[in-house]
């Protein structure tokens, strides 16, 4: 298989796992509205697929050794279309929520199998793999968002046809990875590929735990943002539109930072200062927003700590292991334990919002995360485990 082939593929598939949550958030008032539901019921259209993500991702593992990773893709991409989609016919609450959980098992099971595939067939270039992988659910988040209330508007004031047009995304993608599966399959059945053997998950590691952690609390923080930024930005009397274009810059803004962080992190090896200061950003951008400056401006640093930590949380389970089995395993720990721990973020501010009436204390709250993060961050430190043994699967690319 070509590697302009395999590279397309990671990037389609990458491409689907953010918009069926991230294009919630600019239709977040509507859709409250429409359904009748409160502030906390809302934050569960983010929350659950995010917990589902936690929940599901030690599956990823069984899925790769009876399909490999390429047909456990397959199945994901379609977890993740028919969630989207089911959006159009949404007529009550618990069918929306439905569809949260349905994509949020997609994407699930997506993220650890990205992680083993980026290792299968490029272990020596991880860093720039993992940052075109983050770079591409970077733009389908930047997508989503910035286009949700336009299509909105095309389609009639309809937000259930904005929110399941994403599903398309991964009707692109399906005939792709369809192809890239088939033919993997044929090569373990000739031997060229030898057969996905099942890493047990690293539970009695204590690296491992500290990376779940550190995931656990930048994803808390990430979605967060991505369901209630918009909303608390209205709520200081901007715009719906004002308010998705402002959401739009903070994710456009990330984009430099997940592309090229992971790259000066392994170029640099100075894990702790690139790691404490894009918390340092989300930081500085959260006490922006609380003191009244400007949210266009506060959206640049919270965009470029967002950017960097993502694609670096995503790195470590790959950077510390030897093989595409153990950086499975591991990613299915760090990812599983982290969602979990991460779908409370946006619950927590939701709740908080329910009580005081006021983002002020909530984005406060998430200021407290920030700085437990840095804490994390500390422990990781800037000692990794040895280099991967290269994988002879790379020749094959």
């Amino acid at each position: 298989m070509k590697l302009f082939y395999i590279v397309l593929a990671l990037i389609l598939a990458s491409l689907n796992l953010r918009p069926p949550i991230t294009s919630i958030s600019p239709l977040m008032s509507t859709i409250q509205s429409d359904l009748g539901i409160s502030g906390i019921t809302a934050s569960l259209l983010t929350t659950l697929p995010v917990l589902c993500m936690g929940i599901f991702a030690p599956f990823s593992v069984k899925l790769s050794r009876r399909w490999g990773n390429e047909g456990a893709i397959v199945l994901a991409l379609i977890l993740i279309g028919m969630g989207t989609a089911l959006r159009l016919f949404v007529g009550a609450t618990p069918l929306m929520m439905f569809t949260s959980f349905l994509s949020g098992v997609g994407i699930a099971l997506a993220g650890p199998l990205l992680s083993s595939f980026i290792k299968q067939y490029f272990p020596t270039r991880v860093a720039a793999m993992v940052g075109l992988y983050s770079t591409a659910m970077v733009v389908g988040a930047s997508f989503s968002v910035g286009l949700s209330v336009p299509l909105q508007n095309i389609l009639g004031g309809s937000w259930r046809g904005s929110l399941a047009i994403w599903a398309l995304i991964a009707v692109i993608a399906l005939p792709v990875w369809m192809r890239l599966a088939l033919v993997a399959r044929k090569d373990r059945q000739s031997g060229q590929i030898s057969t996905v053997n099942v890493e047990a998950l690293p539970v009695k590691n204590s690296r491992a735990w500290v990376l779940t952690l550190f995931f656990g609390l930048m994803a808390a923080i990430f979605y967060s943002l991505t369901a209630w930024l918009a909303p608390a930005i209205q709520s200081q009397g901007y715009t719906k539109e004002t308010a998705g274009s402002i959401q739009t810059l903070f994710t456009l803004i990330s984009l430099p930072s997940t592309l090229f962080i992971p790259m000066l992190v392994h170029r640099y090896q100075r894990r702790v200062f690139w790691l404490v200061g894009c918390a340092s950003m989300e930081l500085i951008g959260v006490l922006m927003l609380n003191l009244s400056v400007s949210p266009w401006l506060a959206a640049i640093p919270l965009g470029i700590g967002a950017g960097g930590l993502f694609p670096i949380a995503l790195m470590l389970p790959i950077d510390e292991t030897n093989n595409a089995q153990e950086a499975s395993a591991w990613s299915a720990m760090t990812q599983s334990g982290g969602y979990i721990l991460g779908a409370l973020g946006p619950l927590a501010l939701g709740w908080l919002h329910d009580t005081t009436g006021s983002f002020v204390q909530a984005f406060y709250g998430l200021a407290i995360i920030i700085v437990l993060q840095i804490i994390v961050q500390l422990a990781i430190g800037n000692k990794k485990s040895s280099p991967a043994v290269h994988d002879k699967s790379e020749s094959r690319v």
